[in-house]
């Protein structure tokens, strides 16, 4: 845990497949630690993602079956090994976490619809706490390992109706909830001692609620637990960040963006930005936590957004100002061009593409941009 005392400043690799070189590429950035999914290297084996025609049952990276979990698929242990291994020899720290848990299979993997029923049935809360003590047994002596991230973005307020973070009222939905299959704190305290039964030490990190939204910290318990950070997300407002070429590029930032389900238009800068975040403060504030406990663990904004540079420049500040952990989303993303940011702001010329049919990884010629110089100056570098 003492390598968390101090500030530290990463990014998150979620990429269809192990990318051991990136390793090198963002310890020579100054790049500190790497937020690692593994669960897309399993993408080619899913047939709802692929749009097979076979009944084969689906196969989760690494966990097997969201269905009924029932060990660590070894071939996908040794691959994850042999990554962490690389990450390892390169001088680099990695926070494991995961997109799927049982009874919680990835909507992206799951034909674009949310799997609730970890939310519903306690038994998938006991095949979880199986998965993660299963891990531990097996990585908490890797010294690559800073952090077990015990589950990305959860989302238990949408299997009970609750989809508009801008208008509603977390209290009062927890108060529905609380001690059901639906409650995120039951979930991770199953977890927690599934890990804390074989690992006592390795941090662990646990994201709030409603794709890790800083509102959702109002009914987070903390953990009684020294080895714990907390994590939040930072994509808002999403109607201006995930704006892209089919979506066209509304708004720019900053500016008056329409939020929410009722399309409620408010303006949106660095104050904006930083009120935004206040349930965070006010959480670790009231709790006793404190600023070397929290992470913002994934924040971005497509790069052809007007105002970009600023936007991440802005957040990386509050983060700075409040002394939290970091890693931006993504470094040499191979999925998503739209948060490459590398790239600047500019279209993708051909010789992307060409790499990517190759399984290669195509650098610009110049990374001078001011998106990846806002980044870069937040790392440390010398501009």
């Amino acid at each position: 845990m003492d390598y968390w005392n101090e500030q530290r400043k990463g990014s998150n690799f979620m990429n269809s497949t192990s990318l051991p070189d990136n390793y090198a590429a963002a310890k020579e950035q100054g790049i500190e630690f790497i937020r690692l999914a593994p669960d897309k290297w399993g993408k080619d084996r899913d047939f709802l993602f692929n749009d097979k025609s076979d009944t084969k049952p689906n196969e989760e990276f690494l966990m097997g079956s969201a269905d009924s979990y029932e060990g660590i698929v070894e071939e996908d242990f040794a691959r994850l090994l042999a990554d962490l291994d690389a990450a390892e020899a390169k001088g680099m720290k990695v926070i494991l976490t995961v997109l799927s848990l049982p009874g919680d299979r990835w909507r992206q993997f799951n034909g674009q619809k949310n799997d609730d029923r970890i939310w519903q049935e306690r038994d998938y809360h006991s095949q979880a706490a199986l998965f993660w003590r299963d891990l531990a047994t097996r990585l908490k002596n890797h010294p690559a390992i800073i952090g077990y991230n015990l589950i990305n973005e959860p989302h238990p307020e949408t299997a009970t109706g609750f989809n508009d973070f801008w208008t509603q009222d977390y209290t009062a939905w927890y108060k529905k909830v609380e001690n059901t299959s639906a409650d995120l704190n039951v979930l991770y305290d199953a977890m927690i001692t599934g890990v804390r039964s074989v690992d006592t030490t390795t941090p662990i990190i646990i994201d709030s609620g409603l794709y890790a939204t800083p509102w959702a910290f109002s009914y987070l318990k903390p953990i009684d637990d020294p080895n714990v950070l907390y994590a939040f997300h930072m994509y808002e407002p999403y109607e201006l960040t995930s704006q892209n070429k089919n979506k066209g590029f509304t708004y720019s930032y900053p500016g008056m963006v329409k939020v929410g389900n009722d399309e409620k238009e408010m303006k949106f800068d660095k104050q904006a930005l930083k009120q935004f975040m206040e349930p965070v403060v006010k959480w670790a504030t009231d709790n006793n936590i404190p600023a070397n406990r929290i992470i913002a663990s994934e924040f971005g904004t497509n790069r052809m957004v007007k105002g970009a540079d600023l936007y991440m420049s802005d957040l990386i500040s509050l983060f700075d100002e409040q002394g939290w952990h970091w890693s931006f989303y993504a470094f040499r993303e191979d999925t998503w061009d739209g948060m490459d940011y590398e790239f600047g702001s500019e279209k993708l010329s051909y010789k992307y593409w060409d790499a990517r049919d190759k399984g290669e990884t195509y650098i610009p010629a110049t990374s001078d941009n001011p998106i990846w110089n806002a980044i870069k100056k937040g790392l440390g570098h010398r501009l």
